[in-house]
């Protein structure tokens, strides 16, 4: 590995250590959906975020309820030093990537065939503090 390379992967991590996030992989909801009930709770306050996840009807939001509730212990175990009460804490980015993607196929008419993508995603979510003060 290069000397530029290492010290850039070196600054990565390190910016990776103050940050807390979770990640959820190969989630068998299609990026699309995943992205509707993501984009309410992108920027919002954490308590705010869980109750609007709480109360939405799409089954992606139970998925990414757990996954909130994942980054913020996370955040917990990051900084013991300070207290969850005394911070606000803020989604700072959620993001909905693409997954694998199972290819089937459904029987049509006159020996004909269509393809059906069962669509899969990835997401992960960034959790940061803001003082109250």
């Amino acid at each position: 590995m290069g000397a530029r390379k290492r010290l850039r992967a070196e600054k990565i991590k390190e910016a990776n250590k103050s940050i807390a996030f979770a990640k959820l992989n190969k989630s068998p909801i299609a990026p699309r959906k995943m992205r509707l009930v993501a984009d309410l709770v992108r920027g919002v306050e954490v308590n705010k975020a869980l109750n609007i996840l709480q109360h939405n009807a799409k089954d992606a939001s139970t998925s990414l309820e757990k996954l909130l509730r994942s980054a913020i212990a996370n955040w917990e175990l990051k900084n013991e030093d300070k207290s969850i009460e005394e911070v606000t804490l803020f989604v700072k980015s959620i993001e909905v990537g693409g997954g694998a993607m199972l290819k089937r196929i459904q029987p049509a008419p006159q020996g004909r065939a269509h393809r059906i993508r069962k669509r899969s995603n990835h997401v992960s979510i960034v959790v940061d503090a803001a003082n109250a003060e």
